[in-house]
Protein backbone atom coordinates (compact mmCIF):
# COMPACT_ATOMS: atom_id res chain seq x y z
CA UNK A 1 0.00 0.00 0.00
CA UNK A 2 1.00 3.29 -0.72
CA UNK A 3 0.41 6.53 1.39
CA UNK A 4 -0.13 9.47 -0.70
CA UNK A 5 0.09 13.25 1.37
CA UNK A 6 -0.90 16.77 0.64
CA UNK A 7 -0.62 19.63 2.81
CA UNK A 8 -2.02 23.11 2.81
CA UNK A 9 0.01 25.49 5.34
CA UNK A 10 -1.52 28.69 6.64
CA UNK A 11 0.65 31.55 7.57
CA UNK A 12 0.52 34.59 9.09
CA UNK A 13 2.78 37.20 7.87
CA UNK A 14 4.43 39.23 10.07
CA UNK A 15 4.16 42.62 9.12
CA UNK A 16 3.09 46.01 11.45
CA UNK A 17 -0.55 46.21 9.91
CA UNK A 18 -3.53 44.23 8.75
CA UNK A 19 -4.09 43.22 4.82
CA UNK A 20 -6.52 45.64 3.88
CA UNK A 21 -6.54 48.22 7.27
CA UNK A 22 -4.58 50.11 9.38
CA UNK A 23 -5.08 47.81 12.21
CA UNK A 24 -2.05 46.96 14.34
CA UNK A 25 -1.00 43.40 13.20
CA UNK A 26 -0.19 41.73 17.16
CA UNK A 27 -0.86 39.62 18.71
CA UNK A 28 -1.96 38.89 22.24
CA UNK A 29 -4.49 41.88 22.69
CA UNK A 30 -7.16 41.80 25.00
CA UNK A 31 -10.37 40.84 22.42
CA UNK A 32 -11.60 42.63 19.87
CA UNK A 33 -9.67 45.58 20.78
CA UNK A 34 -7.89 45.85 17.88
CA UNK A 35 -10.28 45.91 15.31
CA UNK A 36 -11.79 49.03 13.01
CA UNK A 37 -15.06 49.37 10.01
CA UNK A 38 -12.39 47.63 7.32
CA UNK A 39 -11.72 44.90 9.04
CA UNK A 40 -14.87 44.48 10.73
CA UNK A 41 -16.87 44.49 7.58
CA UNK A 42 -18.67 47.35 7.99
CA UNK A 43 -21.00 48.79 5.07
CA UNK A 44 -19.24 51.74 2.89
CA UNK A 45 -15.75 50.67 4.32
CA UNK A 46 -13.07 50.00 1.27
CA UNK A 47 -10.06 47.75 1.85
CA UNK A 48 -6.78 48.90 0.57
CA UNK A 49 -3.71 46.20 -0.15
CA UNK A 50 -1.53 46.15 2.30
CA UNK A 51 2.34 47.04 0.10
CA UNK A 52 4.34 44.92 2.56
CA UNK A 53 2.27 41.42 2.65
CA UNK A 54 2.34 41.83 -1.09
CA UNK A 55 6.53 41.93 -0.43
CA UNK A 56 6.32 39.12 1.99
CA UNK A 57 4.97 36.89 0.14
CA UNK A 58 6.55 37.52 -3.12
CA UNK A 59 9.69 36.62 -0.69
CA UNK A 60 8.25 33.61 0.48
CA UNK A 61 7.97 32.55 -3.11
CA UNK A 62 11.60 33.41 -3.90
CA UNK A 63 12.69 31.38 -1.16
CA UNK A 64 10.43 28.42 -2.46
CA UNK A 65 12.07 28.62 -6.17
CA UNK A 66 8.31 29.52 -7.44
CA UNK A 67 7.26 31.38 -10.06
CA UNK A 68 6.07 34.96 -9.25
CA UNK A 69 2.97 36.60 -11.56
CA UNK A 70 3.33 40.02 -11.74
CA UNK A 71 -0.37 40.65 -12.52
CA UNK A 72 -2.90 39.29 -10.46
CA UNK A 73 -6.65 39.84 -8.54
CA UNK A 74 -7.54 39.12 -5.42
CA UNK A 75 -11.28 37.33 -4.94
CA UNK A 76 -14.45 36.95 -2.61
CA UNK A 77 -14.62 33.62 -1.37
CA UNK A 78 -18.15 33.73 -0.04
CA UNK A 79 -19.23 31.60 2.91
CA UNK A 80 -21.01 32.35 6.10
CA UNK A 81 -19.22 31.09 9.21
CA UNK A 82 -19.87 33.18 12.87
CA UNK A 83 -15.66 34.61 12.84
CA UNK A 84 -16.15 35.60 9.22
CA UNK A 85 -17.39 39.40 9.40
CA UNK A 86 -18.09 40.16 5.56
CA UNK A 87 -20.05 36.70 5.15
CA UNK A 88 -16.99 36.29 2.57
CA UNK A 89 -13.32 36.08 2.81
CA UNK A 90 -10.71 38.29 0.52
CA UNK A 91 -8.14 35.35 -1.19
CA UNK A 92 -6.86 34.32 -4.50
CA UNK A 93 -8.72 31.62 -6.43
CA UNK A 94 -6.81 31.12 -10.24
CA UNK A 95 -4.11 33.89 -10.10
CA UNK A 96 -2.23 33.06 -7.01
CA UNK A 97 0.92 35.00 -6.38
CA UNK A 98 3.27 32.13 -6.62
CA UNK A 99 3.39 28.96 -8.17
CA UNK A 100 5.61 25.68 -8.93
CA UNK A 101 8.18 25.56 -6.35
CA UNK A 102 9.38 23.04 -4.57
CA UNK A 103 11.08 22.21 -1.33
CA UNK A 104 13.30 18.99 -0.12
CA UNK A 105 12.89 16.48 2.26
CA UNK A 106 14.88 13.11 2.83
CA UNK A 107 12.96 10.08 2.32
CA UNK A 108 14.24 6.12 1.69
CA UNK A 109 15.27 6.48 -1.59
CA UNK A 110 17.26 9.85 -1.13
CA UNK A 111 16.23 13.47 -1.35
CA UNK A 112 12.62 14.46 -2.69
CA UNK A 113 11.11 17.40 -4.09
CA UNK A 114 8.08 17.88 -2.98
CA UNK A 115 6.16 20.50 -5.56
CA UNK A 116 4.71 23.70 -4.15
CA UNK A 117 1.56 23.91 -6.44
CA UNK A 118 1.19 27.73 -5.35
CA UNK A 119 1.27 30.15 -2.79
CA UNK A 120 -1.77 32.79 -2.51
CA UNK A 121 -2.23 35.90 -0.31
CA UNK A 122 -5.61 35.78 1.89
CA UNK A 123 -6.71 37.94 4.78
CA UNK A 124 -7.34 35.68 8.39
CA UNK A 125 -10.85 35.05 10.08
CA UNK A 126 -11.56 36.13 13.16
CA UNK A 127 -11.27 33.26 15.95
CA UNK A 128 -13.89 31.51 17.89
CA UNK A 129 -13.61 30.22 21.41
CA UNK A 130 -16.02 27.76 22.86
CA UNK A 131 -16.80 27.18 26.39
CA UNK A 132 -17.59 24.36 29.29
CA UNK A 133 -21.23 26.21 29.43
CA UNK A 134 -22.16 25.86 25.73
CA UNK A 135 -21.19 29.24 24.60
CA UNK A 136 -18.97 30.58 21.70
CA UNK A 137 -17.37 33.91 22.20
CA UNK A 138 -15.74 35.43 19.12
CA UNK A 139 -12.40 37.91 19.26
CA UNK A 140 -12.41 39.40 16.19
CA UNK A 141 -8.17 40.73 16.49
CA UNK A 142 -6.98 38.30 13.80
CA UNK A 143 -9.83 39.21 11.28
CA UNK A 144 -8.11 40.53 8.18
CA UNK A 145 -4.65 39.85 9.39
CA UNK A 146 -2.24 38.76 6.16
CA UNK A 147 -1.92 35.32 5.48
CA UNK A 148 -0.14 33.04 2.57
CA UNK A 149 -1.75 29.66 2.11
CA UNK A 150 0.90 27.48 0.49
CA UNK A 151 -0.38 24.22 -1.21
CA UNK A 152 1.78 21.38 -1.51
CA UNK A 153 1.52 18.64 -4.55
CA UNK A 154 0.66 15.21 -3.12
CA UNK A 155 4.30 14.02 -3.19
CA UNK A 156 5.22 13.20 0.41
CA UNK A 157 4.34 9.10 1.19
CA UNK A 158 5.02 9.25 4.81
CA UNK A 159 4.52 11.29 8.58
CA UNK A 160 8.27 11.78 8.18
CA UNK A 161 8.17 13.55 5.62
CA UNK A 162 5.48 15.51 6.10
CA UNK A 163 7.18 16.38 9.80
CA UNK A 164 10.58 17.25 7.12
CA UNK A 165 8.59 19.13 5.16
CA UNK A 166 6.78 21.36 7.36
CA UNK A 167 10.26 21.52 10.01
CA UNK A 168 12.20 22.78 6.77
CA UNK A 169 9.01 25.01 5.58
CA UNK A 170 8.90 26.69 9.08
CA UNK A 171 12.79 27.27 9.11
CA UNK A 172 12.83 28.92 5.58
CA UNK A 173 10.19 31.24 6.23
CA UNK A 174 11.41 32.30 9.36
CA UNK A 175 14.70 32.95 8.08
CA UNK A 176 13.59 35.15 5.49
CA UNK A 177 11.82 36.89 8.12
CA UNK A 178 8.09 37.33 6.96
CA UNK A 179 6.71 35.23 9.78
CA UNK A 180 7.09 34.32 13.33
CA UNK A 181 5.68 31.00 12.74
CA UNK A 182 4.69 30.27 15.89
CA UNK A 183 2.32 27.48 15.94
CA UNK A 184 1.34 27.83 19.59
CA UNK A 185 0.08 31.21 18.54
CA UNK A 186 -1.69 30.27 15.75
CA UNK A 187 0.62 31.89 13.40
CA UNK A 188 0.85 28.70 11.56
CA UNK A 189 -1.02 26.29 11.10
CA UNK A 190 -1.72 22.87 8.83
CA UNK A 191 -4.55 20.71 7.15
CA UNK A 192 -3.61 17.88 6.14
CA UNK A 193 -4.97 15.58 2.94
CA UNK A 194 -4.09 12.18 2.83
CA UNK A 195 -5.27 8.92 0.96
CA UNK A 196 -4.28 5.34 0.44
CA UNK A 197 -3.71 3.33 -2.56
CA UNK A 198 -3.43 -0.35 -2.78
CA UNK A 199 -1.56 -2.57 -5.03
CA UNK A 200 -4.13 -2.90 -7.71
CA UNK A 201 -4.86 0.76 -7.83
CA UNK A 202 -7.97 1.33 -5.39
CA UNK A 203 -8.01 4.01 -3.47
CA UNK A 204 -9.46 5.69 -0.56
CA UNK A 205 -11.50 8.60 -0.68
CA UNK A 206 -9.39 11.94 0.96
CA UNK A 207 -9.48 12.76 4.41
CA UNK A 208 -8.72 16.13 4.84
CA UNK A 209 -7.83 16.86 8.52
CA UNK A 210 -7.83 20.42 9.77
CA UNK A 211 -6.38 22.70 12.04
CA UNK A 212 -3.29 20.42 13.37
CA UNK A 213 -1.49 22.99 15.43
CA UNK A 214 1.47 20.89 16.61
CA UNK A 215 4.26 18.66 14.35
CA UNK A 216 3.30 15.53 16.61
CA UNK A 217 -0.69 16.18 16.22
CA UNK A 218 0.55 16.15 12.35
CA UNK A 219 2.17 12.74 12.86
CA UNK A 220 -0.20 11.10 15.23
CA UNK A 221 -3.12 12.07 12.89
CA UNK A 222 -0.84 11.11 9.70
CA UNK A 223 -0.07 7.62 11.46
CA UNK A 224 -4.05 6.90 12.33
CA UNK A 225 -5.01 7.77 9.06
CA UNK A 226 -2.76 5.24 7.12
CA UNK A 227 -3.85 2.52 9.69
CA UNK A 228 -7.56 3.54 9.66
CA UNK A 229 -7.50 3.94 5.40
CA UNK A 230 -5.48 0.45 5.10
CA UNK A 231 -8.04 -1.01 7.21
CA UNK A 232 -11.01 0.11 4.98
CA UNK A 233 -8.78 -1.16 2.02
CA UNK A 234 -8.59 -4.34 3.57
CA UNK A 235 -12.72 -4.72 4.34
CA UNK A 236 -12.72 -3.39 0.27
CA UNK A 237 -14.62 -0.23 1.30
CA UNK A 238 -13.34 3.38 -0.65
CA UNK A 239 -14.94 5.83 1.42
CA UNK A 240 -15.88 9.07 0.38
CA UNK A 241 -14.10 12.52 1.06
CA UNK A 242 -14.75 14.22 4.59
CA UNK A 243 -13.37 16.66 6.94
CA UNK A 244 -12.07 15.28 10.09
CA UNK A 245 -10.28 16.76 13.34
CA UNK A 246 -7.50 15.54 15.39
CA UNK A 247 -8.60 14.97 18.99
CA UNK A 248 -5.94 14.76 21.66
CA UNK A 249 -8.04 13.05 23.89
CA UNK A 250 -8.28 9.84 22.02
CA UNK A 251 -5.54 10.44 19.81
CA UNK A 252 -7.98 9.94 16.49
CA UNK A 253 -9.31 11.43 13.97
CA UNK A 254 -12.86 12.58 14.42
CA UNK A 255 -15.32 12.94 11.40
CA UNK A 256 -16.49 16.38 11.35
CA UNK A 257 -18.44 16.19 7.47
CA UNK A 258 -18.56 14.53 4.63
CA UNK A 259 -17.87 15.83 1.55
CA UNK A 260 -19.67 14.17 -1.00
CA UNK A 261 -20.23 17.57 -3.51
CA UNK A 262 -17.53 20.53 -3.54
CA UNK A 263 -18.08 23.39 -1.88
CA UNK A 264 -19.60 26.31 -3.86
CA UNK A 265 -18.18 29.44 -2.81
CA UNK A 266 -19.58 30.93 -5.37
CA UNK A 267 -15.91 32.79 -5.77
CA UNK A 268 -16.46 36.42 -7.80
CA UNK A 269 -13.75 39.37 -8.30
CA UNK A 270 -13.43 41.81 -5.77
CA UNK A 271 -14.08 44.81 -7.17
CA UNK A 272 -13.20 46.99 -4.42
CA UNK A 273 -9.17 45.82 -5.23
CA UNK A 274 -7.21 47.08 -7.83
CA UNK A 275 -5.65 44.42 -10.22
CA UNK A 276 -1.95 44.29 -8.90
CA UNK A 277 1.25 44.88 -11.30
CA UNK A 278 4.32 43.96 -10.10
CA UNK A 279 7.42 45.71 -11.64
CA UNK A 280 10.45 43.26 -12.97
CA UNK A 281 12.20 45.90 -10.85
CA UNK A 282 10.09 44.95 -7.28
CA UNK A 283 10.85 41.32 -7.90
CA UNK A 284 14.20 41.85 -8.38
CA UNK A 285 15.17 44.06 -5.29
CA UNK A 286 13.28 41.60 -3.44
CA UNK A 287 15.67 38.57 -4.95
CA UNK A 288 18.80 40.41 -4.20
CA UNK A 289 18.09 41.11 -0.79
CA UNK A 290 17.12 37.29 0.06
CA UNK A 291 19.53 36.18 2.76
CA UNK A 292 21.10 32.99 1.98
CA UNK A 293 18.97 30.07 3.30
CA UNK A 294 19.64 27.35 6.01
CA UNK A 295 20.70 24.66 2.79
CA UNK A 296 22.93 26.85 1.22
CA UNK A 297 24.68 27.58 4.56
CA UNK A 298 24.47 23.98 5.76
CA UNK A 299 26.88 23.25 2.16
CA UNK A 300 28.80 26.54 2.68
CA UNK A 301 29.54 25.69 6.35
CA UNK A 302 30.41 21.68 5.33
CA UNK A 303 33.00 23.04 2.52
CA UNK A 304 34.35 26.27 4.11
CA UNK A 305 34.73 25.82 8.00
CA UNK A 306 35.14 21.64 7.58
CA UNK A 307 32.41 21.17 9.78
CA UNK A 308 30.53 18.09 10.36
CA UNK A 309 26.53 17.45 8.62
CA UNK A 310 25.68 17.97 12.26
CA UNK A 311 27.56 21.14 13.60
CA UNK A 312 26.47 22.84 10.02
CA UNK A 313 22.61 21.78 10.46
CA UNK A 314 22.57 22.93 13.94
CA UNK A 315 24.24 26.26 12.86
CA UNK A 316 21.76 26.92 10.00
CA UNK A 317 18.58 26.00 11.80
CA UNK A 318 17.88 29.90 12.46
CA UNK A 319 18.83 33.23 11.05
CA UNK A 320 20.23 34.53 14.91
CA UNK A 321 22.01 31.10 15.56
CA UNK A 322 23.52 31.48 11.59
CA UNK A 323 24.26 35.50 12.98
CA UNK A 324 26.06 34.49 15.90
CA UNK A 325 28.29 31.52 14.60
CA UNK A 326 29.86 33.44 11.41
CA UNK A 327 29.69 37.38 13.43
CA UNK A 328 31.73 35.67 16.19
CA UNK A 329 34.06 34.17 13.64
CA UNK A 330 35.04 37.63 12.85
CA UNK A 331 36.81 37.88 15.99
CA UNK A 332 37.85 34.13 16.86
CA UNK A 333 39.04 32.20 13.93
CA UNK A 334 38.27 28.92 14.93
CA UNK A 335 35.10 27.30 13.89
CA UNK A 336 35.33 24.27 15.29
CA UNK A 337 35.85 26.06 19.36
CA UNK A 338 33.12 28.61 17.98
CA UNK A 339 30.46 25.64 16.94
CA UNK A 340 31.41 23.58 20.24
CA UNK A 341 30.55 26.64 22.25
CA UNK A 342 27.20 27.66 20.61
CA UNK A 343 25.80 24.08 21.01
CA UNK A 344 26.61 23.22 23.97
CA UNK A 345 26.63 26.51 26.20
CA UNK A 346 24.48 28.75 24.42
CA UNK A 347 21.75 26.03 23.32
CA UNK A 348 21.47 24.72 26.79
CA UNK A 349 21.15 28.29 28.20
CA UNK A 350 18.24 28.84 25.87
CA UNK A 351 16.72 25.90 26.63
CA UNK A 352 17.21 26.61 30.41
CA UNK A 353 15.34 30.12 29.69
CA UNK A 354 12.87 28.47 27.35
CA UNK A 355 13.79 31.44 24.84
CA UNK A 356 14.53 31.72 21.37
CA UNK A 357 17.83 32.88 20.11
CA UNK A 358 16.30 36.26 18.76
CA UNK A 359 15.26 37.36 22.48
CA UNK A 360 18.99 36.46 23.42
CA UNK A 361 20.34 39.40 25.68
CA UNK A 362 23.99 38.16 25.55
CA UNK A 363 25.55 40.29 22.34
CA UNK A 364 27.69 38.72 19.75
CA UNK A 365 30.61 41.28 20.61
CA UNK A 366 30.33 39.91 24.36
CA UNK A 367 30.33 36.28 23.41
CA UNK A 368 33.09 37.11 20.88
CA UNK A 369 35.31 38.55 24.15
CA UNK A 370 34.35 35.55 25.95
CA UNK A 371 35.29 32.76 23.50
CA UNK A 372 38.85 35.16 23.17
CA UNK A 373 39.72 34.96 26.93
CA UNK A 374 39.15 30.56 26.92
CA UNK A 375 41.43 30.72 23.21
CA UNK A 376 44.25 32.71 24.99
CA UNK A 377 44.17 29.94 27.79
CA UNK A 378 43.81 33.25 30.01
CA UNK A 379 40.68 31.90 31.98
CA UNK A 380 40.36 27.62 31.67
CA UNK A 381 37.16 25.94 29.78
CA UNK A 382 35.48 25.70 33.68
CA UNK A 383 35.91 29.39 34.08
CA UNK A 384 34.55 30.27 30.54
CA UNK A 385 31.61 27.85 31.21
CA UNK A 386 30.35 29.57 34.52
CA UNK A 387 30.65 33.44 33.08
CA UNK A 388 28.69 32.45 30.66
CA UNK A 389 26.16 31.63 32.72
CA UNK A 390 26.47 34.79 34.74
CA UNK A 391 26.49 37.26 31.69
CA UNK A 392 23.80 35.52 29.32
CA UNK A 393 20.80 37.38 30.87
CA UNK A 394 23.08 40.56 31.90
CA UNK A 395 25.27 40.98 28.25
CA UNK A 396 27.97 42.05 31.16
CA UNK A 397 31.50 42.56 29.54
CA UNK A 398 33.42 39.16 30.47
CA UNK A 399 36.98 40.77 30.38
CA UNK A 400 36.17 43.48 33.26
CA UNK A 401 34.00 40.68 35.34
CA UNK A 402 36.84 37.87 34.92
CA UNK A 403 39.10 40.97 35.75
CA UNK A 404 37.07 41.94 38.87
CA UNK A 405 36.80 38.39 39.97
CA UNK A 406 40.11 37.80 40.18
CA UNK A 407 39.90 34.94 36.93
CA UNK A 408 42.88 35.02 35.04
CA UNK A 409 43.95 31.83 34.41
CA UNK A 410 47.48 31.65 35.52
CA UNK A 411 50.17 30.15 32.76
CA UNK A 412 53.64 31.11 34.69
CA UNK A 413 55.95 28.05 33.70
CA UNK A 414 58.33 28.93 37.35
CA UNK A 415 55.17 29.45 39.39
CA UNK A 416 53.48 26.53 38.06
CA UNK A 417 56.67 24.29 38.47
CA UNK A 418 56.70 25.42 41.94
CA UNK A 419 53.15 24.44 42.65
CA UNK A 420 53.62 21.14 41.28
CA UNK A 421 56.83 20.23 43.14
CA UNK A 422 55.18 21.10 46.89
CA UNK A 423 52.33 18.93 45.63
CA UNK A 424 54.49 15.91 44.93
CA UNK A 425 56.44 16.32 48.00
CA UNK A 426 53.31 16.54 50.33
CA UNK A 427 52.19 13.15 48.55
CA UNK A 428 54.46 10.66 48.04
CA UNK A 429 52.40 7.57 48.37
CA UNK A 430 50.38 8.99 44.92
CA UNK A 431 53.87 8.92 43.32
CA UNK A 432 54.07 5.70 44.05
CA UNK A 433 50.55 4.35 43.20
CA UNK A 434 50.95 6.11 39.55
CA UNK A 435 54.13 4.59 38.77
CA UNK A 436 52.29 1.28 39.90
CA UNK A 437 49.77 2.40 37.59
CA UNK A 438 47.15 3.49 39.23
CA UNK A 439 45.96 6.05 36.75
CA UNK A 440 43.48 7.76 39.48
CA UNK A 441 46.63 9.27 41.42
CA UNK A 442 47.57 11.28 38.81
CA UNK A 443 43.87 12.67 38.35
CA UNK A 444 44.19 13.20 42.70
CA UNK A 445 47.59 15.38 42.32
CA UNK A 446 45.80 17.34 39.63
CA UNK A 447 43.01 17.79 41.76
CA UNK A 448 45.70 18.99 44.82
CA UNK A 449 47.46 21.38 42.54
CA UNK A 450 44.49 22.98 41.04
CA UNK A 451 43.26 23.28 44.42
CA UNK A 452 46.18 25.25 45.85
CA UNK A 453 46.13 27.00 43.13
CA UNK A 454 42.21 28.25 43.75
CA UNK A 455 41.20 26.58 40.06
CA UNK A 456 43.59 29.46 38.39
CA UNK A 457 46.02 27.13 37.07
CA UNK A 458 46.43 26.45 33.90
CA UNK A 459 45.28 22.91 33.85
CA UNK A 460 46.99 22.05 30.32
CA UNK A 461 50.33 23.15 31.53
CA UNK A 462 50.10 21.52 35.00
CA UNK A 463 49.20 18.52 33.30
CA UNK A 464 52.50 18.67 31.22
CA UNK A 465 54.86 19.74 34.26
CA UNK A 466 52.96 16.94 37.06
CA UNK A 467 53.93 14.20 34.10
CA UNK A 468 57.19 15.33 33.24
CA UNK A 469 58.25 15.91 37.33
CA UNK A 470 56.38 12.13 38.29
CA UNK A 471 58.89 10.52 34.86
CA UNK A 472 61.74 12.28 36.69
CA UNK A 473 60.90 10.56 40.47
Amino acid sequence: MKTIIGLEIHVELATDTKMFCSCKNEFGQAPNTVVCPVCLGHVGTLPRINKKAVEYAVKAGLAFDCDIRTNMKFDRKKYYYPDLTKGYQITQQDEPIATDGYLEVDSEDGVKKVRIERIHLEEDTGKSTHTDDGHTLLDYNRAGVPLIEIVSKPDMSSAEEARQFLENLRQRLKFIGVSDVKMEEGSLRCDVNINIKDDEGNRTGIAEIKNLNSFRAVVRAIEFEEKRQAKMLEEKEIGTKETRRWDDASQSTILMRKKDDENDYRFTVDSDLPRVVLEDEFIQNIKDNLPELPNAKRRRYKDEYALSDYDANVLSQSKEIADLFEQTLDSIHDPQLVANWIQTEVMRRLKEYEIDASEMKLSIENFAKLLKLVKDDKISNNVGKKVLRDIFDTNEDPEKLVEERGLIQISDTSFLDGLVKETLDENPQSIEDYKAGKDRALGFLMGQIMKKSKGKANPQQVNSILKEELDKR
